[in-house]
């Protein structure tokens, strides 16, 4: 096969110099919590505490163009948080063409053979689903960064302060003393603020400087990434093309990637024995078995570790996203897994920071995500063991019946394995169940087992979705405090003496509590209770048929007193 490399490998414009640093220390800003770093959990982060009423500032050392897109995929849970900070339309709408194929394919080469085929309706046929009020949505992260900054804003108008760096820091029990430095002019600041969050990625250089290791779960490997535009790949293909593509055969055993539907792709490779990375071309060549113009844009090693930090928070600093956990992208799991981080810890802080959040509430933050990052550590580390360990037999791309017969035993293998729950794991993403000293179980749980995953009011877990009125899902109740759904009779006046008792301590405590009652009896047999008490981030604290005698003892076991 010919392919025609349109340029050599490029690399983004040089920026103008900047100016001559000025040596000048700026005056002191305070806010409520400073986050560091500026990717798709940082960002999460800074909306989900301006949601919350939380003043906040995120420095982020780029000028916040994303050059080399890293993840594609919002998952389910992850476009019911951008629902609730009112991005989810933008998120949809950001440039991936709803008639664009999502199916995956297993081929010898793109162009060649097809083993196997995983077809999904794309976004223009695809059904809303019963049980979320959004899908997720694929969307690179070069689109994602600039739908999340606009809604943030630039600093000092907005959150976002770019081209700037943390030079260094102090923190004690009180607060955090922070210089920064802006990266154009040279100039220093110092920024003062009672909590810091660390979203600066793997290299998890803040989490070092506390002391806080992280433990290794699985053998780092080596990957090389190789982004292309093939403009015309996609036409050529036909009812052919995919989204993914898993090449099997004895030279590459990794993905291709349709990264923007638009001509860009990635094309993920095992560095050779030696060490050495693939020639592009060449990886291309190997990999695509038609003529196509190809323009390199970027090749670029990077290693994939499987570690999970032994805490999530140092006094009053705490790490989110890769700087808590790093896992394999077979999933789509990574990102998703941070932007969870940063909806549970936000609530936490603004709960802490209003005052009416108890004195173990933070210290929740590690209960309850350190299992999560591990379960989807675990769940990604499987999807990539499962592409890893498939045996490639020599013939598997020969025209001859021995390669036919070949293709068909591999197909029949991955129908019975169940390969499409890698690619449609709304468990993964919807079925975590937190279990902490803020959450009252009840009887057994449900099964943890993802595959099975049907929605659950059990305590812990995330509050079932169901439709009020069009447009309008039971989710988009909660958000800014507790919410206490009931679902009894309004006449019964035992109920309604608990539910003004609630409202009472609540009121007492400065502790934001709305009330719905809501007279459906196909919602009420979803959500299982006559009473359901749910948390600022949408999960289950308590559930029961009855209002407990002890009022006060449930409110402040719900908020961490």
């Amino acid at each position: 096969m010919i392919i025609y490399l349109y340029s050599s490998p490029s690399s983004p414009s040089t920026p103008s110099p900047p100016s001559p640093p000025s040596n000048k220390t700026m005056k002191n800003i305070n806010t409520e919590v400073l986050i560091i770093g500026g990717g798709p959990v940082g960002m999460s982060m800074a909306a989900e505490l301006r949601y919350q009423g939380i003043d906040c500032i995120l420095i982020e050392k780029t000028d916040g163009v994303v050059q080399d897109p890293k993840v594609s995929t919002v998952g389910y849970r992850s476009m019911e948080f951008c629902r609730r900070w009112g991005i989810s339309d933008s998120i949809r709408n950001a440039g991936w063409d709803k008639n664009h194929t999502l199916d995956v394919a297993w081929v010898t080469t793109v162009g060649e053979h097809e083993i196997f085929r995983v077809k999904l309706p794309n976004y223009a046929e695809r059904n809303q689903p019963d049980y979320a009020p959004e899908t997720e949505q694929v969307c690179p992260q070069h689109w994602f960064a600039p739908e999340f900054l606009k809604s943030l804003g630039i600093y000092p108008q907005g959150i976002v302060k770019l081209n700037s760096e943390l030079e260094n820091f102090n923190h004690s029990d009180s607060g955090i003393v922070a210089q920064i430095k802006n990266l154009e002019t040279g100039d220093t600041e110092t920024i003062e603020a009672k909590y810091m969050v660390a979203a600066d990625g793997a290299r998890a250089q803040i989490r070092k400087q506390c002391g806080v290791e992280a433990i290794q779960y699985h053998h780092t490997q080596t990957f090389q990434s190789v982004v292309f535009q093939a403009p015309e790949l996609a036409s050529q293909l036909g009812d052919k093309n995919a989204m993914v593509f898993f090449l099997v055969n004895p030279i590459i055993q990794e993905p291709l990637r349709a990264v923007d539907g638009k001509g860009q792709y990635r094309l993920i490779l095992k560095p050779k024995e030696n060490g050495e990375i693939h020639d592009a071309y060449e990886a291309i060549k190997a990999a695509i078995s038609i003529d196509t113009p190809v323009e390199i844009i970027s090749n670029i090693p990077w290693r994939l570790t499987h570690r999970v930090a032994k805490q999530f928070r140092h006094q009053n600093i705490f790490f989110i996203g890769d700087c808590a956990h790093t896992l394999s992208p077979s999933g789509g799991f990574g990102m998703n897994t941070g932007i969870g981080d940063a909806v549970d810890l936000g609530w936490k802080l603004a709960a802490t920071i209003k005052g009416w959040g108890g004195e173990n509430l933070l210290d929740t933050y590690e209960t309850e995500r350190r299992p999560i990052a591990v379960q989807n550590l675990e769940a990604a580390n499987a999807n990539l063991q499962r592409t890893q360990k498939r045996g490639i037999p020599p013939e598997i791309a020969s025209d001859s019946p021995k390669g036919e017969a070949i293709r068909k035993q591999m197909a029949e293998g991955m129908e019975k394995s169940g390969v499409k729950k890698e690619f449609d794991a709304p468990g993964v993403h919807l079925g975590l169940r937190y279990e902490s000293s803020i959450v009252i179980p009840d009887e057994i749980p449900p099964s943890d087992n993802n595959q099975e995953w049907t929605q659950s009011s059990y305590p812990g877990c995330r509050a079932p979705h169901a439709w009020l009125k069009p447009g309008f899902s039971t989710l988009d109740l909660f958000g800014h405090g507790f919410t206490l759904l009931c679902f009894n009779s309004e006449s019964n006046l035992n109920s309604n003496s608990g539910i003004e008792q609630i409202t009472k301590i609540c009121h007492q405590k400065q502790i934001p509590l709305t009330t719905h009652q809501i007279n459906n009896p196909e919602i009420a047999q979803l959500y299982q209770r006559a009473f359901v008490l749910v948390r600022p981030d949408g999960h289950v604290a308590w559930r029961g048929n009855e209002i407990p005698q002890d009022v006060e003892f449930l409110i402040d076991k719900v908020r961490g007193a």
